[in-house]
């Protein structure tokens, strides 16, 4: 049953409605204590005139909420992955497809990094250099072109149409073995996509089964490390893929499994 509400929620999510907030928000106490806190703020301000209400502007649920969450798929690889890149300071690093506002803000922070997506960007920012493209096809001039490459989260749309890419089913398998021609040998890949039993969700993305991406990855790469953060959003560094936790998904029905991958 919470699977199937979870899902529902996922479905109002896309279109613009978050459920649980919505839900969370009709409680009457919230709307009560929003009212008590107008009216003492009304009437401590009286006849001054410093400030003047504008509109009402309800927030209703972060006053039950922690200060901040550090929990999910994006907050624990952006900045592990962004930790593990500082320790190696490689020569050149190249991102395909990443969080700008997670991952690319944190390596920004301290050094040079090129980007690639197939959207347009029009920021300019210092320490990032963009690059418009469809990785599904690969540009000449990026073979063998850099000693460090990342890819979080990104993998798993590609050939699905979600960014106005073109469909293709393969989509991700093409992105991969272009990846792999970009980086040059002895090279780093930091790599990363949900994890789970194996299946398409049209067009949000693919969810990879642990065993497939060791099938495929291990043709031309050697696992360094492998961690993971699980459907709790909780996160598991430097994990043993043992044949019992890859049979299993390590438990995730749709957690994010961590790469650190070396080329052959």
């Amino acid at each position: 049953m919470k699977l199937a509400l979870k899902k529902f929620n996922s479905f109002l999510i896309s279109y613009g409605i978050d459920g649980k907030k919505f839900l969370k928000a009709l409680k009457k106490e919230r709307s009560d204590w929003y009212n008590a806190d107008l009216k003492e703020l009304e009437k401590q301000k009286g006849s001054d005139k410093t400030f003047e209400f504008g509109a009402h502007y309800p927030i209703l649920n972060d006053k039950f909420e922690e200060g901040g969450s550090m929990k999910g798929h994006y907050f624990h690889q952006d900045l592990y992955v962004a930790r593990l890149i500082y320790a190696a300071n490689p020569t050149k690093h190249l991102d395909i497809g990443s969080r700008t506002d997670g991952f690319i803000s944190h390596v920004a922070s301290y050094r040079s990094i090129e980007l690639i997506d197939i959207r347009p960007i029009q920021s300019v920012v210092k320490n990032i250099h963009f690059r418009q493209a469809d990785l599904m096809k690969l540009p000449e001039d990026l073979i063998d072109y850099c000693d460090s490459i990342s890819s979080l989260h990104a993998i798993e749309h590609f050939g699905l149409g979600r960014y106005g890419d073109p469909i293709d089913y393969f989509g991700y398998l093409k992105a991969i073995d272009n990846i792999t021609k970009i980086l040059k040998a002895g090279g780093t890949f930091y790599f990363s996509v949900p994890i789970g039993p194996q299946r398409i969700e049209f067009n949000a993305h693919r969810v990879f089964s642990v065993k497939y991406l060791i099938d495929i990855l291990s043709k031309n790469f050697v696992i360094n490390s492998f961690s993971y953060v699980d459907d709790k959003g909780d996160f598991f560094e430097n994990v043993e893929l043992t044949d019992e936790k890859i049979q299993t998904e390590l438990g995730c029905f749709f957690g994010c499994g961590i790469f650190v991958l070396i080329k052959k």
